[in-house]
Protein backbone atom coordinates (compact mmCIF):
# COMPACT_ATOMS: atom_id res chain seq x y z
CA UNK A 1 0.00 0.00 0.00
CA UNK A 2 1.22 3.53 -0.64
CA UNK A 3 2.32 5.93 1.90
CA UNK A 4 0.02 8.86 3.69
CA UNK A 5 -0.94 10.97 1.29
CA UNK A 6 -0.81 13.85 3.72
CA UNK A 7 2.17 15.66 2.01
CA UNK A 8 3.55 14.51 -1.60
CA UNK A 9 6.47 15.85 -4.08
CA UNK A 10 7.09 15.14 -7.52
CA UNK A 11 3.45 16.23 -8.28
CA UNK A 12 1.76 13.61 -5.36
CA UNK A 13 3.86 10.80 -6.66
CA UNK A 14 6.21 10.19 -3.46
CA UNK A 15 5.57 11.36 -0.21
CA UNK A 16 7.60 14.25 1.33
CA UNK A 17 8.58 12.06 3.87
CA UNK A 18 9.68 8.33 3.52
CA UNK A 19 11.66 5.57 5.21
CA UNK A 20 14.82 3.77 4.45
CA UNK A 21 15.48 0.19 5.02
CA UNK A 22 16.50 1.38 8.42
CA UNK A 23 13.42 3.20 9.54
CA UNK A 24 15.10 6.60 9.80
CA UNK A 25 12.75 9.28 7.57
CA UNK A 26 14.51 10.73 4.93
CA UNK A 27 13.22 13.92 2.97
CA UNK A 28 12.81 13.52 -0.82
CA UNK A 29 13.33 16.25 -3.24
CA UNK A 30 10.65 18.00 -5.64
CA UNK A 31 7.71 20.22 -5.47
CA UNK A 32 4.61 19.81 -2.52
CA UNK A 33 1.13 19.37 -4.52
CA UNK A 34 -1.55 21.81 -4.40
CA UNK A 35 -3.33 22.18 -1.10
CA UNK A 36 -6.54 19.40 -1.51
CA UNK A 37 -5.21 17.46 -4.79
CA UNK A 38 -5.12 14.09 -4.43
CA UNK A 39 -1.92 12.44 -5.35
CA UNK A 40 -3.72 10.40 -8.31
CA UNK A 41 -5.10 13.76 -9.72
CA UNK A 42 -1.42 15.59 -9.58
CA UNK A 43 0.12 16.11 -13.07
CA UNK A 44 3.69 15.69 -13.17
CA UNK A 45 6.55 17.83 -15.20
CA UNK A 46 6.57 16.92 -18.82
CA UNK A 47 10.35 14.94 -18.04
CA UNK A 48 8.88 13.12 -15.54
CA UNK A 49 5.66 12.00 -17.00
CA UNK A 50 7.35 11.05 -20.39
CA UNK A 51 9.85 8.49 -18.40
CA UNK A 52 7.55 7.22 -15.91
CA UNK A 53 5.06 6.74 -18.51
CA UNK A 54 7.35 4.95 -20.84
CA UNK A 55 8.44 2.25 -17.63
CA UNK A 56 4.25 1.57 -18.02
CA UNK A 57 4.66 1.00 -21.30
CA UNK A 58 7.78 -1.04 -21.25
CA UNK A 59 6.30 -3.15 -18.55
CA UNK A 60 2.74 -3.99 -20.41
CA UNK A 61 4.04 -3.64 -24.04
CA UNK A 62 4.83 -7.78 -24.08
CA UNK A 63 1.74 -8.72 -23.06
CA UNK A 64 -0.08 -6.23 -25.42
CA UNK A 65 1.77 -8.39 -28.84
CA UNK A 66 1.17 -11.43 -27.25
CA UNK A 67 -2.58 -12.74 -27.68
CA UNK A 68 -2.43 -11.29 -30.83
CA UNK A 69 0.51 -12.96 -32.13
CA UNK A 70 -1.01 -16.30 -30.81
CA UNK A 71 -4.48 -15.11 -32.61
CA UNK A 72 -2.74 -14.22 -35.49
CA UNK A 73 -0.81 -17.32 -35.82
CA UNK A 74 -4.18 -19.83 -35.18
CA UNK A 75 -6.21 -18.26 -38.13
CA UNK A 76 -2.93 -18.16 -40.00
CA UNK A 77 -2.36 -14.20 -41.37
CA UNK A 78 0.67 -13.40 -43.37
CA UNK A 79 4.05 -11.74 -41.49
CA UNK A 80 2.23 -8.29 -42.76
CA UNK A 81 -1.17 -9.23 -41.80
CA UNK A 82 0.06 -10.38 -38.12
CA UNK A 83 2.21 -6.73 -37.73
CA UNK A 84 -1.05 -4.86 -38.57
CA UNK A 85 -3.03 -7.05 -35.77
CA UNK A 86 -0.20 -6.24 -33.73
CA UNK A 87 -0.35 -2.46 -34.06
CA UNK A 88 -3.75 -2.52 -33.84
CA UNK A 89 -3.99 -3.94 -30.42
CA UNK A 90 -1.04 -1.16 -29.27
CA UNK A 91 -3.63 1.76 -30.72
CA UNK A 92 -6.28 0.37 -29.00
CA UNK A 93 -4.87 -0.37 -25.50
CA UNK A 94 -3.72 3.02 -25.42
CA UNK A 95 -7.29 4.57 -26.52
CA UNK A 96 -8.41 2.47 -24.02
CA UNK A 97 -6.17 3.12 -20.99
CA UNK A 98 -6.46 6.76 -22.17
CA UNK A 99 -10.32 6.57 -21.96
CA UNK A 100 -9.66 4.91 -18.00
CA UNK A 101 -7.44 7.37 -16.35
CA UNK A 102 -8.98 10.10 -18.08
CA UNK A 103 -12.64 9.55 -18.10
CA UNK A 104 -15.59 10.85 -20.35
CA UNK A 105 -18.80 11.77 -18.01
CA UNK A 106 -19.24 8.26 -15.75
CA UNK A 107 -16.68 5.80 -17.82
CA UNK A 108 -13.52 5.36 -16.53
CA UNK A 109 -11.91 4.97 -13.04
CA UNK A 110 -9.55 7.69 -13.37
CA UNK A 111 -6.75 5.86 -11.32
CA UNK A 112 -3.44 5.11 -12.70
CA UNK A 113 -4.98 1.90 -14.39
CA UNK A 114 -3.57 0.71 -17.57
CA UNK A 115 -5.57 -1.80 -20.23
CA UNK A 116 -4.85 -3.89 -22.74
CA UNK A 117 -5.64 -6.96 -24.76
CA UNK A 118 -7.30 -9.38 -22.41
CA UNK A 119 -5.28 -12.76 -22.28
CA UNK A 120 -8.51 -14.23 -20.68
CA UNK A 121 -10.00 -14.53 -24.46
CA UNK A 122 -6.81 -16.14 -26.65
CA UNK A 123 -7.82 -19.81 -26.12
CA UNK A 124 -12.04 -19.27 -26.48
CA UNK A 125 -10.93 -16.97 -29.52
CA UNK A 126 -8.22 -19.63 -31.25
CA UNK A 127 -11.29 -22.24 -30.53
CA UNK A 128 -13.85 -20.13 -32.29
CA UNK A 129 -11.50 -19.62 -35.14
CA UNK A 130 -11.16 -22.98 -35.31
CA UNK A 131 -14.91 -23.40 -35.21
CA UNK A 132 -15.13 -20.94 -38.23
CA UNK A 133 -12.54 -22.37 -40.17
CA UNK A 134 -14.10 -25.69 -40.30
CA UNK A 135 -17.62 -24.21 -41.98
CA UNK A 136 -15.82 -21.91 -44.00
CA UNK A 137 -12.59 -23.41 -44.50
CA UNK A 138 -11.07 -20.06 -44.68
CA UNK A 139 -8.79 -18.45 -42.05
CA UNK A 140 -9.47 -15.05 -42.73
CA UNK A 141 -13.01 -15.51 -41.94
CA UNK A 142 -12.76 -16.55 -38.80
CA UNK A 143 -11.55 -13.01 -37.54
CA UNK A 144 -15.17 -11.43 -38.54
CA UNK A 145 -16.32 -14.08 -35.98
CA UNK A 146 -14.26 -13.34 -33.59
CA UNK A 147 -14.78 -9.72 -34.24
CA UNK A 148 -18.78 -9.73 -33.98
CA UNK A 149 -18.61 -12.25 -30.25
CA UNK A 150 -16.29 -9.61 -29.13
CA UNK A 151 -18.65 -6.21 -29.68
CA UNK A 152 -21.01 -8.03 -27.96
CA UNK A 153 -19.46 -9.39 -25.11
CA UNK A 154 -18.14 -5.07 -24.62
CA UNK A 155 -21.71 -4.25 -24.81
CA UNK A 156 -22.96 -6.76 -22.30
CA UNK A 157 -20.17 -5.46 -20.16
CA UNK A 158 -20.99 -1.80 -20.42
CA UNK A 159 -24.62 -2.86 -19.27
CA UNK A 160 -23.75 -4.80 -16.62
CA UNK A 161 -21.30 -2.64 -14.73
CA UNK A 162 -23.69 -0.34 -12.46
CA UNK A 163 -24.94 -3.71 -11.42
CA UNK A 164 -21.74 -5.90 -11.71
CA UNK A 165 -19.86 -3.43 -9.08
CA UNK A 166 -22.86 -3.50 -6.23
CA UNK A 167 -20.65 -7.47 -5.40
CA UNK A 168 -18.05 -4.78 -3.90
CA UNK A 169 -19.96 -5.25 -0.77
CA UNK A 170 -18.81 -9.13 -0.68
CA UNK A 171 -15.17 -7.76 -0.92
CA UNK A 172 -14.14 -7.24 2.69
CA UNK A 173 -10.18 -6.46 3.54
CA UNK A 174 -9.56 -10.47 4.03
CA UNK A 175 -11.06 -10.64 0.65
CA UNK A 176 -9.86 -8.05 -1.34
CA UNK A 177 -6.12 -9.30 0.33
CA UNK A 178 -6.54 -12.43 -0.80
CA UNK A 179 -7.18 -11.60 -4.40
CA UNK A 180 -4.74 -8.70 -4.39
CA UNK A 181 -1.89 -12.00 -3.29
CA UNK A 182 -3.13 -14.29 -5.86
CA UNK A 183 -3.21 -11.37 -8.66
CA UNK A 184 0.93 -11.42 -7.88
CA UNK A 185 0.73 -15.00 -7.74
CA UNK A 186 -0.37 -15.98 -11.05
CA UNK A 187 1.59 -13.12 -12.30
CA UNK A 188 4.79 -14.63 -11.43
CA UNK A 189 5.49 -17.97 -13.44
CA UNK A 190 4.75 -15.34 -16.57
CA UNK A 191 7.50 -13.63 -15.52
CA UNK A 192 9.75 -17.17 -14.99
CA UNK A 193 8.65 -17.95 -18.96
CA UNK A 194 10.18 -14.46 -20.01
CA UNK A 195 13.54 -15.34 -18.16
CA UNK A 196 14.00 -18.43 -19.97
CA UNK A 197 13.55 -16.76 -23.11
CA UNK A 198 9.51 -16.21 -23.85
CA UNK A 199 8.67 -19.45 -25.35
CA UNK A 200 9.93 -23.23 -26.48
CA UNK A 201 10.79 -22.11 -29.79
CA UNK A 202 12.49 -18.77 -29.21
CA UNK A 203 16.19 -18.84 -29.76
CA UNK A 204 18.32 -19.78 -26.28
CA UNK A 205 15.36 -20.52 -24.88
CA UNK A 206 15.57 -22.17 -20.82
CA UNK A 207 19.51 -21.43 -21.91
CA UNK A 208 22.50 -19.65 -18.64
CA UNK A 209 22.85 -16.95 -20.95
CA UNK A 210 18.82 -16.33 -20.75
CA UNK A 211 18.66 -17.20 -17.50
CA UNK A 212 21.83 -14.86 -16.38
CA UNK A 213 20.46 -11.97 -17.92
CA UNK A 214 16.75 -11.97 -16.44
CA UNK A 215 19.06 -12.48 -13.13
CA UNK A 216 21.46 -9.14 -14.13
CA UNK A 217 18.44 -7.37 -14.85
CA UNK A 218 16.45 -8.23 -11.32
CA UNK A 219 19.75 -7.30 -9.24
CA UNK A 220 19.90 -4.16 -11.81
CA UNK A 221 16.42 -3.31 -10.53
CA UNK A 222 16.85 -4.06 -6.74
CA UNK A 223 20.47 -1.87 -6.61
CA UNK A 224 19.01 1.00 -8.63
CA UNK A 225 16.02 0.96 -5.85
CA UNK A 226 18.34 0.49 -3.07
CA UNK A 227 21.20 3.09 -3.99
CA UNK A 228 19.57 5.37 -5.81
CA UNK A 229 17.14 8.71 -4.50
CA UNK A 230 14.46 10.73 -5.59
CA UNK A 231 13.19 10.68 -9.23
CA UNK A 232 15.85 8.29 -10.30
CA UNK A 233 14.88 5.93 -8.04
CA UNK A 234 11.19 5.90 -9.24
CA UNK A 235 12.80 4.72 -12.90
CA UNK A 236 14.89 2.00 -11.46
CA UNK A 237 12.86 -0.62 -13.43
CA UNK A 238 13.64 1.58 -16.27
CA UNK A 239 17.65 1.52 -15.72
CA UNK A 240 17.55 -1.66 -15.51
CA UNK A 241 15.30 -2.61 -18.82
CA UNK A 242 18.04 -0.42 -20.25
CA UNK A 243 21.01 -2.06 -18.56
CA UNK A 244 19.90 -5.39 -19.71
CA UNK A 245 18.84 -4.20 -23.14
CA UNK A 246 22.72 -3.05 -23.65
CA UNK A 247 24.02 -6.50 -21.99
CA UNK A 248 22.11 -8.89 -24.24
CA UNK A 249 23.47 -7.37 -27.92
CA UNK A 250 26.74 -9.33 -27.10
CA UNK A 251 24.88 -12.21 -25.77
CA UNK A 252 23.18 -12.11 -28.70
CA UNK A 253 19.59 -12.28 -27.23
CA UNK A 254 18.61 -9.39 -28.98
CA UNK A 255 18.88 -7.50 -32.66
CA UNK A 256 17.61 -4.70 -35.07
CA UNK A 257 15.60 -7.13 -37.63
CA UNK A 258 12.50 -5.83 -36.47
CA UNK A 259 13.74 -2.34 -36.78
CA UNK A 260 14.52 -2.81 -40.20
CA UNK A 261 11.26 -4.27 -41.49
CA UNK A 262 9.05 -2.55 -39.60
CA UNK A 263 6.76 0.06 -41.63
CA UNK A 264 7.45 4.25 -40.30
CA UNK A 265 3.63 5.28 -40.29
CA UNK A 266 0.17 3.14 -40.31
CA UNK A 267 -3.13 4.11 -40.03
CA UNK A 268 -5.93 1.85 -38.30
CA UNK A 269 -7.99 0.62 -41.00
CA UNK A 270 -11.17 0.17 -39.56
CA UNK A 271 -12.94 -3.52 -39.78
CA UNK A 272 -9.81 -4.39 -42.08
CA UNK A 273 -10.45 -7.90 -42.13
CA UNK A 274 -14.14 -7.51 -42.93
CA UNK A 275 -17.53 -6.75 -41.14
CA UNK A 276 -18.22 -8.30 -38.08
CA UNK A 277 -19.96 -11.68 -38.07
CA UNK A 278 -22.26 -12.39 -35.30
CA UNK A 279 -22.43 -15.74 -34.04
CA UNK A 280 -24.49 -17.34 -31.41
CA UNK A 281 -22.32 -19.67 -30.06
CA UNK A 282 -18.65 -17.43 -30.47
CA UNK A 283 -21.20 -14.46 -28.40
CA UNK A 284 -21.93 -17.14 -25.97
CA UNK A 285 -18.12 -17.81 -25.44
CA UNK A 286 -17.16 -14.68 -25.76
CA UNK A 287 -19.53 -12.70 -22.96
CA UNK A 288 -18.39 -15.85 -20.55
CA UNK A 289 -14.68 -14.44 -21.10
CA UNK A 290 -16.24 -10.91 -20.42
CA UNK A 291 -17.64 -11.88 -17.08
CA UNK A 292 -14.67 -13.01 -16.18
CA UNK A 293 -12.79 -10.11 -17.29
CA UNK A 294 -14.80 -7.93 -15.19
CA UNK A 295 -14.06 -10.35 -12.14
CA UNK A 296 -10.42 -9.62 -12.77
CA UNK A 297 -11.19 -5.89 -13.27
CA UNK A 298 -13.00 -5.63 -10.12
CA UNK A 299 -10.51 -7.23 -8.14
CA UNK A 300 -7.62 -5.17 -9.74
CA UNK A 301 -9.25 -2.04 -9.20
CA UNK A 302 -9.73 -3.06 -5.41
CA UNK A 303 -6.14 -3.61 -5.13
CA UNK A 304 -4.94 -0.17 -7.34
CA UNK A 305 -7.37 1.82 -4.67
CA UNK A 306 -5.55 0.34 -1.87
CA UNK A 307 -1.79 1.26 -3.34
CA UNK A 308 -2.59 4.64 -4.08
CA UNK A 309 -4.71 5.60 -1.16
CA UNK A 310 -8.19 6.24 -2.89
CA UNK A 311 -10.79 4.08 -2.08
CA UNK A 312 -12.54 2.56 -5.63
CA UNK A 313 -16.06 2.05 -4.43
CA UNK A 314 -19.06 1.54 -6.11
CA UNK A 315 -19.46 4.37 -8.84
CA UNK A 316 -15.20 4.15 -9.33
CA UNK A 317 -15.80 -0.06 -10.03
CA UNK A 318 -18.95 0.82 -12.66
CA UNK A 319 -17.00 3.81 -14.43
CA UNK A 320 -14.14 1.57 -14.80
CA UNK A 321 -16.49 -1.31 -15.82
CA UNK A 322 -18.05 1.09 -18.48
CA UNK A 323 -14.36 1.91 -19.77
CA UNK A 324 -13.28 -1.78 -20.06
CA UNK A 325 -16.82 -2.34 -21.92
CA UNK A 326 -16.62 0.25 -24.08
CA UNK A 327 -13.22 0.26 -24.96
CA UNK A 328 -13.51 -3.05 -25.49
CA UNK A 329 -17.11 -2.69 -28.07
CA UNK A 330 -14.82 -0.06 -29.95
CA UNK A 331 -11.72 -2.24 -30.25
CA UNK A 332 -13.06 -4.43 -33.38
CA UNK A 333 -13.89 -1.21 -35.28
CA UNK A 334 -10.07 -0.84 -35.26
CA UNK A 335 -9.30 -4.64 -35.92
CA UNK A 336 -8.43 -5.15 -31.72
CA UNK A 337 -9.43 -7.71 -29.01
CA UNK A 338 -11.14 -7.14 -25.57
CA UNK A 339 -9.66 -4.89 -23.24
CA UNK A 340 -9.17 -5.46 -19.82
CA UNK A 341 -6.66 -4.29 -16.83
CA UNK A 342 -3.07 -5.47 -16.63
CA UNK A 343 -2.53 -6.50 -13.55
CA UNK A 344 1.84 -6.15 -13.70
CA UNK A 345 1.03 -2.06 -13.87
CA UNK A 346 -0.48 -2.37 -10.32
CA UNK A 347 3.20 -3.65 -8.84
CA UNK A 348 4.63 -1.11 -11.29
CA UNK A 349 2.74 1.92 -9.04
CA UNK A 350 3.84 -0.01 -6.12
CA UNK A 351 6.96 -0.06 -6.88
CA UNK A 352 7.73 3.86 -7.81
CA UNK A 353 4.89 5.19 -5.38
CA UNK A 354 4.19 7.47 -8.28
CA UNK A 355 0.48 7.63 -7.84
CA UNK A 356 -0.74 9.96 -10.46
CA UNK A 357 -2.98 8.91 -13.28
CA UNK A 358 -1.63 11.44 -15.99
CA UNK A 359 1.69 9.18 -15.90
CA UNK A 360 -0.16 6.03 -17.34
CA UNK A 361 -2.46 8.50 -19.68
CA UNK A 362 0.94 9.71 -20.93
CA UNK A 363 1.72 5.59 -21.43
CA UNK A 364 -1.51 5.39 -22.95
CA UNK A 365 -0.85 8.02 -25.23
CA UNK A 366 2.65 6.44 -26.09
CA UNK A 367 0.97 2.96 -26.97
CA UNK A 368 -1.45 5.11 -29.50
CA UNK A 369 1.43 6.41 -30.94
CA UNK A 370 3.15 2.92 -31.41
CA UNK A 371 0.46 1.79 -32.96
CA UNK A 372 0.49 4.69 -35.61
CA UNK A 373 4.12 4.57 -35.78
CA UNK A 374 4.89 0.60 -36.14
CA UNK A 375 9.18 1.57 -36.11
CA UNK A 376 8.48 2.89 -32.57
CA UNK A 377 6.86 -0.13 -31.65
CA UNK A 378 9.57 -2.47 -32.89
CA UNK A 379 11.97 -0.22 -30.84
CA UNK A 380 10.16 -1.14 -27.78
CA UNK A 381 10.21 -4.77 -28.74
CA UNK A 382 14.47 -4.88 -28.59
CA UNK A 383 13.80 -5.38 -24.80
CA UNK A 384 14.48 -9.03 -24.84
CA UNK A 385 11.87 -11.45 -22.95
CA UNK A 386 14.78 -12.32 -20.18
CA UNK A 387 15.21 -8.83 -19.77
CA UNK A 388 11.51 -8.63 -19.03
CA UNK A 389 11.36 -11.63 -16.64
CA UNK A 390 13.89 -10.37 -14.67
CA UNK A 391 12.14 -7.19 -13.81
CA UNK A 392 8.65 -8.81 -14.18
CA UNK A 393 9.86 -10.60 -10.55
CA UNK A 394 10.14 -7.67 -8.95
CA UNK A 395 7.02 -6.07 -10.34
CA UNK A 396 4.70 -9.18 -9.60
CA UNK A 397 6.06 -9.86 -6.40
CA UNK A 398 5.12 -6.51 -5.86
CA UNK A 399 1.58 -6.95 -6.54
CA UNK A 400 1.71 -10.18 -4.05
CA UNK A 401 3.38 -8.49 -1.09
CA UNK A 402 0.71 -6.06 -1.63
CA UNK A 403 -1.74 -8.62 -0.68
CA UNK A 404 -0.06 -9.78 2.15
CA UNK A 405 0.34 -6.30 3.32
CA UNK A 406 -3.55 -6.23 3.14
CA UNK A 407 -4.22 -9.56 4.68
CA UNK A 408 -2.38 -8.57 7.47
CA UNK A 409 -4.25 -5.46 8.05
CA UNK A 410 -7.62 -7.27 8.14
CA UNK A 411 -6.42 -9.92 10.94
CA UNK A 412 -5.99 -13.10 11.02
CA UNK A 413 -7.06 -13.84 14.48
CA UNK A 414 -10.20 -15.06 13.17
CA UNK A 415 -10.45 -18.96 12.27
CA UNK A 416 -12.54 -17.84 9.41
CA UNK A 417 -10.31 -15.94 8.05
CA UNK A 418 -7.12 -18.46 7.98
CA UNK A 419 -10.08 -20.63 6.11
CA UNK A 420 -11.34 -18.50 3.93
CA UNK A 421 -7.49 -17.17 2.83
CA UNK A 422 -6.03 -20.60 2.62
CA UNK A 423 -8.63 -22.06 0.60
CA UNK A 424 -9.07 -19.56 -2.05
CA UNK A 425 -5.27 -18.94 -2.42
CA UNK A 426 -4.63 -23.00 -2.98
CA UNK A 427 -8.04 -23.01 -4.96
CA UNK A 428 -6.35 -19.87 -7.27
CA UNK A 429 -3.03 -21.96 -7.24
CA UNK A 430 -4.29 -25.33 -8.77
CA UNK A 431 -4.59 -23.76 -12.41
CA UNK A 432 -0.35 -21.86 -12.37
CA UNK A 433 0.90 -25.05 -10.58
CA UNK A 434 -1.19 -27.66 -13.01
CA UNK A 435 -2.43 -25.89 -15.90
CA UNK A 436 -3.99 -28.65 -17.59
CA UNK A 437 -5.87 -29.82 -14.50
CA UNK A 438 -9.65 -28.30 -15.74
CA UNK A 439 -8.80 -29.85 -19.41
CA UNK A 440 -11.90 -32.64 -18.83
CA UNK A 441 -14.04 -29.72 -17.54
CA UNK A 442 -16.95 -28.01 -19.73
CA UNK A 443 -15.53 -25.05 -21.77
CA UNK A 444 -17.42 -22.72 -19.85
CA UNK A 445 -16.38 -24.23 -16.96
CA UNK A 446 -12.40 -24.17 -17.94
CA UNK A 447 -13.14 -19.96 -18.58
CA UNK A 448 -13.58 -19.41 -15.23
CA UNK A 449 -11.16 -21.98 -13.57
CA UNK A 450 -8.34 -21.64 -15.92
CA UNK A 451 -7.80 -18.25 -14.44
CA UNK A 452 -6.12 -18.69 -11.11
CA UNK A 453 -7.43 -14.85 -10.07
CA UNK A 454 -11.05 -15.71 -10.78
CA UNK A 455 -10.82 -19.05 -9.59
CA UNK A 456 -9.38 -17.94 -6.23
CA UNK A 457 -11.86 -14.54 -6.13
CA UNK A 458 -14.87 -16.70 -6.29
CA UNK A 459 -13.65 -19.08 -3.85
CA UNK A 460 -12.69 -15.75 -1.39
CA UNK A 461 -16.38 -14.37 -2.03
CA UNK A 462 -18.57 -17.71 -1.62
CA UNK A 463 -16.66 -18.80 1.68
CA UNK A 464 -17.13 -14.78 2.55
CA UNK A 465 -20.75 -15.82 2.17
CA UNK A 466 -20.82 -18.51 4.11
CA UNK A 467 -19.03 -17.49 6.96
CA UNK A 468 -19.93 -13.90 7.41
CA UNK A 469 -23.24 -13.56 5.88
CA UNK A 470 -25.49 -16.91 5.80
CA UNK A 471 -27.43 -17.98 9.06
CA UNK A 472 -25.84 -17.38 12.47
CA UNK A 473 -22.53 -15.91 10.91
CA UNK A 474 -24.60 -12.84 10.54
CA UNK A 475 -25.78 -12.38 14.32
CA UNK A 476 -21.79 -12.41 14.47
CA UNK A 477 -21.51 -9.25 13.12
CA UNK A 478 -19.40 -8.09 10.06
CA UNK A 479 -15.92 -9.40 9.90
CA UNK A 480 -17.16 -12.04 12.45
CA UNK A 481 -16.90 -15.89 11.58
CA UNK A 482 -19.63 -18.20 12.53
CA UNK A 483 -18.96 -20.13 15.96
CA UNK A 484 -16.36 -17.53 17.30
CA UNK A 485 -17.16 -15.98 20.93
CA UNK A 486 -19.56 -12.91 20.64
CA UNK A 487 -18.34 -10.36 22.25
CA UNK A 488 -20.89 -9.09 25.31
CA UNK A 489 -22.22 -5.67 25.75
CA UNK A 490 -19.52 -3.31 27.07
CA UNK A 491 -20.13 -2.23 30.18
CA UNK A 492 -18.15 0.78 32.53
CA UNK A 493 -14.90 -1.64 34.00
CA UNK A 494 -14.97 -2.10 37.52
CA UNK A 495 -12.16 -3.34 40.22
CA UNK A 496 -12.91 -6.55 41.31
CA UNK A 497 -14.46 -7.03 44.57
CA UNK A 498 -15.99 -9.72 47.12
CA UNK A 499 -19.19 -11.50 46.25
CA UNK A 500 -22.04 -9.39 47.24
CA UNK A 501 -25.61 -9.39 48.06
CA UNK A 502 -27.31 -9.80 44.97
CA UNK A 503 -28.11 -6.43 42.64
CA UNK A 504 -30.34 -5.29 40.08
CA UNK A 505 -29.92 -7.15 36.91
CA UNK A 506 -26.98 -6.59 34.89
CA UNK A 507 -26.73 -6.50 30.72
CA UNK A 508 -26.80 -10.12 29.83
CA UNK A 509 -24.21 -11.21 27.60
CA UNK A 510 -25.02 -11.03 23.43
Amino acid sequence: MAPSSTSSTDGGSTPARTHDPDGASVRLPGKPPRPGTHPVDELLPPVKLFSTGLQHVAAMYAGVVAPPLIVGAGVGLSPAELALLISASLFTAGLATLLQTLGIWRIGARLPFVNGVSFAGVAPMIAIAKGSIEKTGGPKDALPVIFGAVIVAGLLCFLAAPYFCKLIRFFPPVVQGTVITLIGVSLLPVAVNWARGGSPGAPGYGSMRAVGLAAITLVAVVLCNRLLRGFWQQLSLLVGLALGTLIAFPLGLADFGAVQDAKVFALPSPFHFGAPVFDAAAIVSMCIVMVVSMTESTADMLALGKIVDREADEPTLAAGLRADGLATALSPVFNGFAASAFAQNIGLVALTRIRSRFVVAAGGGMLVLLGLFPVLGSLVSLVPQPVLGGAGIVLFGTVAASGVRTLAEAGMESGSHTILVSVSLGVGIVPIAVPTFYDSFPEAVRTLLHSGISAGCVMAVLLNLLFHHVGAARRSGPGQASGTTVPTAPTAPTAPTAPTAPTAPTAKPS
